[in-house]
């Protein structure tokens, strides 16, 4: 499984509807489990970012839907970012010439 790092940000709507933020977050894993995507965590976070999500998913697609159908319900705006674990720099920089 690949891992992703998803940084969101509240938009207008979410924000004015923040109550509902913990539901949502139920909501985004109940959607991602169903198009084969792990939510690993879930952080509501201060600083330039307001949420930091990571996940695991099988492929680029499915947490390209992912982002799509949550970028749909107008809550957040998100970037996703692809992440290397230790084990995986390792392999990269073993064909590094």
């Amino acid at each position: 499984m690949t891992t992703y790092i998803v940084l969101a940000n509240f938009t207008d709507q979410g924000i004015r509807n923040i109550k509902d933020t913990t539901k949502r977050a139920d909501a985004f894993k109940k959607l991602a489990k169903s198009m084969g995507v792990t939510v690993k965590e879930i952080y509501w976070t201060l600083g330039a970012h307001d949420i930091v999500t990571v996940i695991e998913a099988p492929e680029d697609a499915a947490v390209t839907a992912l982002g799509l159908a949550l970028g749909k319900s107008g809550n957040v705006r998100t970037q996703t970012l692809r992440a290397f674990s230790h084990a995986d720099m390792d392999a990269i920089l073993g064909n590094v010439t």
